[in-house]
């Protein structure tokens, strides 16, 4: 990922945090059959440090299930939006500006392992339904279903972890913009309803001169 310094975030607890509020990730992998993406809800267990590991499962017949090799990248997208010039201050003094878009990304690489044993296959399906359900009037559990229904369905799955090696977060929040055009940027979000693209603009600008 292309990481200017003033878009680049480093800290592994705003990372993690990032990660688990996105909850789905897009899962890339190279596989026998080329270039395979799946999209994919991830836990992530802040062990081993510093990173931690990801995990989730993949539909049996998915191929990406089969002959991945090397590296898997997990990449995970918090608030985003499209900028126009029309808010900053720059465009009525200069003229020269241009769109943009503002966003968040994150990036999570490392070796995946697959595995099928049904006990694990359970315990990633029951961790990733209790984290979903939480805070819901009536919260549907796993074990709500019949015993023999949930087991036919862990065999039409297979999951995986991904002991993350690298990660990488970029901030795009009109950081390289001037205060005025800053404003203006949070101000125009707010109007079209973006408060949390606002939000993270200020967040991220909140040390900025």
């Amino acid at each position: 990922m292309y990481l200017p310094s003033a878009f680049r975030q480093d800290s592994t607890e705003v990372l993690h945090n990032a990660i688990r509020n996105a909850g789905l990730a897009t899962l890339v992998t190279q596989t026998t059959e080329g270039l395979i993406a799946s999209h994919v809800p991830l836990l992530l267990d802040p062990e081993p440090a510093p990173y931690g590991t990801l995990t989730g499962h993949l539909a049996r017949p998915n191929a990406q299930a089969r002959g991945a090799v090397g590296d898997a990248l997990a990449i995970f997208l918090g608030p985003d939006a499209y900028i126009t010039p029309s808010w900053y201050e720059t465009k009525r003094e200069t003229g020269k500006v241009v769109p943009t878009w503002n966003y968040v990304a994150i990036h999570a690489t490392g070796p995946i392992e697959f595995f099928h044993d049904s006990d694990r296959l359970l315990d990633v399906v029951t961790r990733l339904t209790q984290r979903h359900e939480a805070g819901r009037d009536a919260p549907w559990a796993v074990s709500d279903a019949p015993d023999e229904f949930v087991q036919g369905m862990l065999k039409g799955i297979i999951g995986f972890s991904i002991r993350v090696a690298r990660l990488e977060g970029k901030w795009k929040m009109s950081q390289n913009r001037p205060a005025a055009d800053r404003n203006g940027v949070v101000s125009g979000l707010m109007a079209e309803g973006r408060e949390d693209v606002a939000a993270s603009v200020l967040e991220a600008n909140a040390t900025v001169a």
